[in-house]
């Protein structure tokens, strides 16, 4: 505990926690005045924190959508707790860091999900055709808190951090005005949580390691790589025997299964069935980036379009980003059409009447008569934003010309540099 309330350490988790933001927790406080508050009650909370009294906030509890449908909870901290919770786990994740497994990569200083790819991709050019795709279900909310306590306790003897890390586990909840006690998960939202589920996961894939399995893990989503679908199905039986017996865990059976590799997908990407298997976006993360853009286009629609081009690139970027391992790139063309697409059916959305369509058309090119014909031709936004007279008017070129990002030529681009 010396070593979390340590002034160096503090402030490293000060700055880390107001570079993050985020939204106030139960009492209000923004994260622009916890710097303040610090300097009248820091002597009271660090002597609470050395005796070992402190006592968490409850945390507010929000809902957010999942990608796959459903609402995933998360439980906001409140900035104050956010602060210890960063300091504990500056001192906890060097301790528990040695221990973990090579084929763990979520959460983790120097690892990501592209690595897990990867390493996914790599396993599968070796041999194993079969993926045991295994879905924990309602993972933070099922944690159970003695299992995860006892393998802290393993390597921290300070009782005060075990308790006060228990405390944050039993932290209430705050939701529409009450708050209800918890007596098993480890809410999504603070920034323990993270560690505390790769410290609990780590038997798993300590079991797994024992057992020489090829696998990957990224948090919760764990896939194993096998020769044949037989000895698949008996490794996510063995596997789930596991989880629920030893960790107290529960194993969806709808979205666990043995499949290839290349009707599942990890981490938004699928591959190909190739020998060597290329990388491709899976088709569900296709679905959601066009949900995403359906949204931001839909409060867009009284904007101009250089606006809303302004607000799709952050998303686009990311995206293109994150998938820049992906080799199969019709998908991306593909996608790049749709987005342009779209956006020409926001154009002729907001032009409304005849005379404002053609008269546009003609300003882009389009001759008087031809502009005319199209403008009153009776089929909807839609329609005419796939037809010739609009992808003449507005082609790709005048599309990066106002700043929209390809995801192809961002690609591209990023793979040169590769």
């Amino acid at each position: 505990m010396e070593a979390v309330v340590a002034r160096e350490n503090m402030l490293l988790a000060l700055e880390r926690v107001e570079s993050n933001k985020g939204a106030a927790g139960v009492d209000g406080m923004p994260v622009e005045a916890l710097r303040e508050y610090l300097r009248v009650h820091w002597p009271r909370i660090k002597e609470a924190l050395l005796a070992g009294d402190y006592r968490p906030s409850p945390v507010r509890r929000v809902e957010i959508p999942k990608p796959g449908g459903g609402v995933r909870q998360l439980g906001i901290p409140t900035v104050l707790d956010r602060l210890i919770q960063q300091a504990l786990h500056q001192v906890l994740q060097p301790i528990f860091e040695a221990q973990f497994s090579e084929h763990s990569f979520g959460f983790r200083p120097g690892r990501s999900a592209l690595q897990a790819v990867t390493q996914a991709q790599s396993y599968v050019a070796a041999g194993g055709r079969w993926v045991v795709d295994i879905d924990l279900e309602q993972f933070f909310d099922r944690v159970n808190h003695d299992m995860l306590m006892a393998r802290v306790a393993r390597r921290v003897a300070d009782k005060r951090v075990l308790k006060l890390v228990r405390r944050y586990l039993q932290a209430g909840v705050l939701a529409e005005g009450l708050v209800s006690a918890r007596t098993e998960g480890t809410p999504q939202g603070g920034p323990l949580s993270p560690l505390l589920s790769n410290i609990l996961l780590d038997d798993l894939d300590k079991e797994l390691e024992r057992r020489g399995h090829h696998f990957c893990r990224y948090a919760d989503d764990c896939n194993i790589y096998v020769q044949t679908q037989r000895s698949g199905e008996r490794v996510l039986a063995s596997v789930t025997r596991f989880l629920e017996e030893r960790l107290k865990l529960r194993v969806n059976p709808k979205k666990s299964a043995v499949g290839r590799p290349w009707q599942r997908k990890f981490l938004g990407y699928s591959m190909t069935h190739h020998k060597v298997p290329q990388l491709k976006v899976a088709p569900e993360s296709v679905e959601r980036l066009k949900d995403k853009v359906k949204e931001k286009l839909r409060r867009g629609r009284g904007q101009s379009l250089s606006k809303v081009v302004a607000e799709l690139s952050p998303l686009l970027r990311g995206w293109g980003n994150y998938f820049r391992l992906a080799r199969v790139q019709s998908t991306l063309e593909a996608l790049d059409q749709w987005l342009r697409r779209r956006l020409r059916c926001l154009l002729w959305r907001q032009w409304k009447r005849s005379y404002t369509r053609a008269k546009n058309l003609m300003r882009r090119g389009i001759d008087r008569q031809r502009a005319w014909v199209s403008a009153t031709n009776g089929h909807g936004p839609w329609w005419n934003a796939g037809a010739s007279h609009m992808n003449q008017a507005y082609p790709k070129r005048f599309f990066d010309s106002i700043g929209l990002v390809s995801l192809l030529d961002q690609l591209r681009t990023l793979q040169l540099a590769a």
